[in-house]
């Protein structure tokens, strides 16, 4: 067992989540290690969504600056029939509205600005090192890693993703996350393969979904700084298979996918059959979705013994369709830092309160998500019992998290 530091927050997973919320203890001079099972910094391919809900947080970590060049800003998602003809946008952001744009970035790019500033403070991140069980939590926490050693901690965090094994330590006896037959396939294109119009303002063009009553929907988002890249990506319903095998072959199968990207493509637009004329294999991206149980806790909190909370994905599976599971990781993260790091309030009761502030809005998200696919599938895969609403983001992106956590302070503050 590790004794050259006393016990700290121990974050296991080296996500945004993880880091995020390792630089928002630091902030609040709360010492973390993170801990992370891959060998070297996450660095899959794509580019993620971030709006202003998530930005803000970014913000005060001191990151969007850092980032904001890196990447493509917008405030509008333009949804278009399958014609080509405008029916309704989807705001994304407004520097006037919100104080953001929302911003398509490089996920590398953000991990890589976060560990970044986490060498800058001395926060230690730490590879190679997957996360197993909790040995004890009897005053504080000490947990192994499968290689067979320990370390102590006061707090466990688990920021390790829907497949979460901290969640285990909560929940042992629930099973693993389940499939729920549909996929989201997305490759990036040159921007130049469109052929737009000679001058054309990228942003009056794009980002759109162009929709098909028959077949779906085709999304369509710059991104890089100059938008010289597009991604292209649909959702698509798959039998269930419950083998975790037959799932594993069926997302292994890129051309399988690629020719699913190019399927029906001339019921859409020109723009849409220039984009799926030449698709990069090694551009191609396939995400299942996978549901876990609506929990009844995010956190085990009891004074004198340890503490294990789950963030993000593993607290809260949110469907890739909404484009917020980044940013909700980000919310999560940093008003839990602000929850830990305020000394007025009875040591569980932040925690209470952050689970119910945090379901609500996921709640309200899972809504959203109806919405979007409502517009995004097929009319036989959509539900009956959803109706078509307008759009209305101003609960979402205009959130005042500490301003929030200040308000609960002032009225939960010990005598």
């Amino acid at each position: 067992m590790s004794t050259a530091q006393p016990p700290t927050t121990a974050i296991i997973g080296a996500g945004i989540s993880g880091l995020s919320l390792a630089l928002a203890l630091n902030q609040q001079s709360i010492p973390c290690t993170v801990y992370e099972s891959r060998s070297a910094p996450l660095n899959i391919g794509g580019a993620i969504t971030l709006f202003p809900n998530g930005l803000r947080v970014l913000d005060a970590l001191g990151i969007y600056s850092v980032i904001k060049p890196q990447g493509y800003s917008f405030d509008a998602l333009y949804f278009r029939d399958a014609a080509g003809n405008l029916t309704e946008t989807h705001e994304f952001g407004s520097e006037a509205k919100y104080g953001y744009s929302a911003l398509r970035v490089y996920r590398h790019v953000l991990i890589n600005a976060l560990l970044a500033a986490l060498k800058d403070r001395g926060v230690r991140v730490e590879y190679g090192r997957k996360f197993s069980h909790v040995i004890t939590d009897d005053e504080g926490i000490t947990f192994a890693f499968t290689d067979g050693s320990q370390e102590p901690a006061a707090i466990l965090v688990g920021a390790d993703g829907i497949h979460s094994t901290v969640r285990k330590v909560l929940y042992p006896d629930l099973g693993p996350p389940s499939f729920v037959g549909q996929i989201a396939m997305s490759a990036a294109v040159p921007t130049a393969q469109l052929n737009l119009p000679a001058g054309a303002d990228l942003r009056e063009h794009l980002p759109a979904t162009f929709v098909s009553q028959q077949h779906g929907a085709f999304v369509m988002a710059p991104q890089g700084p100059d938008g010289s890249e597009v991604i292209i990506a649909k959702q698509k319903r798959v039998p269930v298979d419950p083998r975790r095998e037959g799932l594993a072959a069926m997302l292994a199968n890129k051309e399988a996918h690629i020719a699913l990207l190019r399927e029906n493509a001339d019921a859409f637009p020109d723009i849409v059959k220039n984009a799926v004329s030449d698709i990069p294999i090694d551009q191609l991206f396939v995400w299942p979705f996978y549901v876990v149980p609506r929990l009844e806790r995010w956190a085990s909190w009891e004074k004198g013994r340890g503490r294990v909370v789950i963030v993000g994905d593993a607290a809260h599976a949110i469907p890739p369709s909404s484009g917020q599971g980044v940013n909700q990781a980000l919310e999560d993260v940093y008003m839990l830092s602000l929850l830990l790091g305020n000394k007025g309030v009875d040591e569980a009761e932040p925690l209470g309160f952050w689970q119910k502030y945090r379901q609500a809005r996921v709640d309200r998200i899972l809504k959203l998500v109806e919405q979007i696919d409502l517009r995004r599938l097929p009319t036989d895969e959509v539900e009956e019992k959803v109706v078509k609403e307008p759009f209305e983001l101003g609960w979402l992106y205009g959130t005042d998290l500490r301003g929030d956590v200040d308000a609960w302070v002032r009225d939960n503050a010990k005598e």
